[in-house]
């Protein structure tokens, strides 16, 4: 019986061996079949661009998907300030829908990315962030943000202006002010949910994420590392009291409780 019983644990030994395989190779599977490259903890090598720079005059509008081909983009004419003025058009405005794959914004890169609806941004990378980096707009959308990196960025790198959830992962921040900011004071205001993940963020930065906490907004951080930062001056999630007046948004408190910062200390590395 000790034999038959030693037998019949190892079968079940090769069959839960034999169905993780399966369930590795259907993943990879998944992602070639989807175009999607698996996300990395460590995303910071900056990509070389090909070809001829192009330079932007007017807005890029793009429906479905543009595949940049990793070519620099960079503005020039009324895209070419370089400023920190709000209000400047983008160098890419994506329709509701729309997926922007494998672009380099050189700078000056004006207010980069506008996303009308539901978007996918897949290796994008921001030399030097204008205004910001993306801007995400509309409700109960879903935006996606796949890999690639900003730098540069003195004030945010993506600004979520829309309602719905914005979800960044193997992403690669450096030099910046917030990665990400839910709006604290635009004039239509929603419940925002961010989740970033498999993300590497270099100081110096102020915070990976700013929510208003009236408005039901959360921030879910996993696998994030910080490089850099020995003082832990990057707040990871930051509360704010949001208005739909304009005025300044108030502080509101920082630090996971698992309601609107939804993380531990388990899931920040710093190096």
């Amino acid at each position: 019986m000790a034999e038959q019983r030693t037998s019949m644990a190892g079968q079940r030994t090769r069959r839960r061996a034999v169905a993780a395989a399966l369930g590795a190779v259907a993943l990879t599977a998944g992602a070639i079949t989807t175009g999607l490259t698996l996300p990395t903890a460590s995303a910071a090598t900056w990509p070389t661009p090909s070809g001829t720079p192009q330079a932007v005059t007017k807005s890029i509008s793009v429906s479905g998907t543009l595949d940049g081909g990793m070519k620099r983009y960079y503005g020039s004419g009324d895209l070419g300030s370089g400023g920190q003025d709000e209000g400047q058009d983008p160098l890419f405005d994506l329709k509701d829908g729309a997926t922007l794959k494998n672009v380099i914004l050189g700078a000056p890169a004006a207010d980069g990315v506008h996303c009308a609806g539901s978007c996918t941004l897949q290796n994008v990378w921001w030399e030097d962030v204008g205004e910001d980096a993306a801007t995400f707009r509309g409700t109960g959308k879903t935006y996606n943000v796949i890999g690639g990196g900003a730098r540069k960025a003195s004030d945010k790198v993506f600004q979520f202006n829309g309602g719905g959830t914005l979800t960044i992962s193997g992403f690669a921040v450096q030099d910046f002010g917030k990665l990400v900011r839910s709006c604290g004071n635009c004039s239509s205001q929603y419940k925002r949910t961010i989740n970033v993940s498999n993300t590497e963020v270099t100081a110096p930065g102020k915070a990976i994420g700013g929510i208003n906490t009236n408005y039901g907004d959360s921030l879910t951080l996993r696998g994030i590392t910080i490089v850099g930062d020995s003082g832990k001056k990057i707040v990871p999630c930051q509360k704010y009291i949001g208005n739909n007046t304009g005025k300044e948004p108030t502080e509101n408190g920082s630090g996971p409780d698992g309601t609107y910062c939804k993380y531990s200390a388990s899931d920040i590395t710093y190096k």
